[in-house]
């Protein structure tokens, strides 16, 4: 495939995150107009005599650049986790918490909440639950040699049924004056607090998480391929199947590590980007990469925007995704009908 073929849908996605990334600083309790935005920005690398007020330069550089940073990040790596995910297991229903990985790092933020751990062990623990999910359902499908998919799947219910009863337990024995609506809103997921510590915490794992996704993103065709059929191409799926399953993990525990369990995002953008540039992986892989990250960033200007006191972001994604979830079911339910 050429190049020029996937041209014009990235580069309408590429424009369409910049408007976003532009109007995320113009929206808010301070708005900063798009060509004060640009001069402030460029300030830092270029000889520009101030024109604008501290206090702009100081909620661009330090409130809501970093915000917009984590957004693009987390909702880039949420919503390829998603597709990585559909591709492998052949389903559009699935998203990325299907190996346990959500609810494995919710239950480590939860359990160090519960033991008023310091702050930096809640997204540390997050992180190595998260990842302890995926190693545990790894090794139950490692059981299962004749099908590996089957596997996953069967020790992803599994585990994510077990972390799952561990939160429950511990929101039961929580202080409900202190501990529990910590639990309860970290499991909300938001992005309140997201400052440049947090964008350097996710940035390397999610970038490094990305490259070989990008540079596979030919072969991860062929993951859509009954197994005989992809094996007969003399392709070695298991190798793909296990570093596209690990980049989508790391990704997916830093997001939870970060901004707690941010739902629907990894479900719902990889089906409008499929509807947007087809099947193949060359245009999905980027283009869910882009449309993620400018989703996420339009809901998060939303969720800080719309009220006084800001919305939790997964209570706003699950508004979105549960009625398209639904438009899904209907939707392939007529497909078989016909």
């Amino acid at each position: 495939m050429r190049k020029s073929d996937k041209a014009p849908e990235i580069a309408v996605l590429i424009i369409l995150y910049v408007l976003v990334f532009v109007l995320s600083f113009s929206i808010g309790r301070y708005p900063v107009n798009p060509l004060e935005l640009i001069k402030i920005l460029l300030s830092r690398i270029l000889p520009i005599t101030p024109d604008w007020t501290p206090q702009a330069e100081s909620v661009v550089f330090n409130i809501r650049l970093p915000r917009i940073l984590a957004s693009t990040l987390i909702g880039a790596a949420l919503s390829l986790s998603g597709l990585i995910f559909q591709i492998i297991f052949r389903n559009p229903m699935v998203s990325p918490d299907v190996l346990g990985t959500s609810t494995g790092a919710g239950f480590g933020a939860a359990l160090a909440l519960l033991l008023a751990l310091p702050s930096f062990s809640v997204p540390l623990l997050a992180f190595i639950m998260g990842i302890t999910a995926v190693i545990l359902v790894w090794a139950i499908a490692s059981k299962v040699p004749s099908n590996q998919v089957l596997g996953l799947v069967l020790g992803g219910i599994m585990i994510s049924s077990l972390f799952q009863s561990g939160t429950s337990f511990i929101k039961l024995v929580a202080d409900p004056e202190d501990e529990l609506p910590s639990i309860t809103y970290f499991l909300m997921g938001s992005l309140a607090g997201a400052g440049m510590d947090e964008v350097r915490l996710i940035i390397i794992p999610i970038v490094i998480s990305i490259i070989p996704v990008l540079l596979l993103s030919w072969r991860m065709n062929i993951l859509s391929l009954p197994e005989e059929e992809a094996l007969s191409l003399g392709v070695n799926t298991r190798l793909i199947r296990g570093i596209a399953i690990a980049s989508a993990t790391l990704m997916t525990a830093s997001t939870v590590a970060v901004a707690g369990v941010i739902g629907w995002v990894g479900l719902v953008i990889p089906h409008i980007t499929r509807m947007i540039t087809g099947t193949d992986s060359r245009k999905t892989i980027p283009a869910s990469i882009i449309l993620g990250a400018a989703f996420l960033t339009a809901v998060d200007t939303v969720s800080r925007s719309a009220t006084y006191s800001e919305i939790p972001i997964g209570i706003l994604t699950s508004f979105i995704g549960a009625p398209f979830f639904l438009y899904l079911i209907i939707k392939e339910g007529r497909k078989n009908e016909a």
